[in-house]
């Protein structure tokens, strides 16, 4: 595989709708494009998170007004899916019909759907309504079609399983 130059980092059309206030809003952008470029160069994902912080996390969006993005919640964010992605890959085919969909999928809703599915199994402190808001706000930012729907359907799903207390209402929210 070749490695990529910044500019084969994939840009949004826009930004999310709360990536001008909000760092993790940001560092999620920043991730999926980390795991964009993780996926096409063959780096690891300690190679890649060292970069975006040092250099490229103000150019995540052309002529963006973004939020600096949280470095500590893009490193977790980034190499969490790094660790888990057989976990994840696992749980996401099992949502995505027929078999075999989600390495046919293009590679930045990959790594959406990677991210979602590692925020809602991993990271408690934010509850599941915000996560897959987040994502579905990330999808439209990069796609105008109906993956937004796609996200948010298979997310929910996901949701289903690994939160069920919080879905039932027994469970409490946290911070976005």
């Amino acid at each position: 595989m070749t490695a990529t130059t910044p500019q084969s980092t994939p840009k949004p059309r826009s930004a999310p709708k709360r990536a001008r206030s909000a760092p993790r809003t940001t560092a999620r952008l920043a991730a999926v494009q980390a795991l964009y470029e993780m996926e096409v160069s063959g780096k690891s994902g300690h190679e890649v998170v060292p970069e975006f912080v040092g250099r490229r996390f103000a150019g995540l969006i052309e002529g963006g007004d973004m939020a600096p993005a949280d470095p500590k919640f893009f490193e977790r964010l980034v190499l969490g899916v790094a660790g888990e992605m057989p976990t994840l890959d696992g749980m996401l085919a099992d949502c995505l019909q027929p078999e075999g969909h989600l390495e046919r999928l293009e590679v930045v809703l990959r790594a959406i759907f990677r991210l979602g599915t590692y925020e809602l199994l991993s990271v408690d402190d934010v509850p599941v309504r915000v996560v897959i808001s987040e994502y579905v706000d990330l999808t439209h930012a990069f796609f105008a079609g109906r993956e937004p729907g796609l996200v948010n359907g298979v997310l929910d799903k996901i949701a289903r399983v690994v939160r069920e207390d919080e879905i039932s209402g027994s469970g409490s929210g946290g911070a976005s």
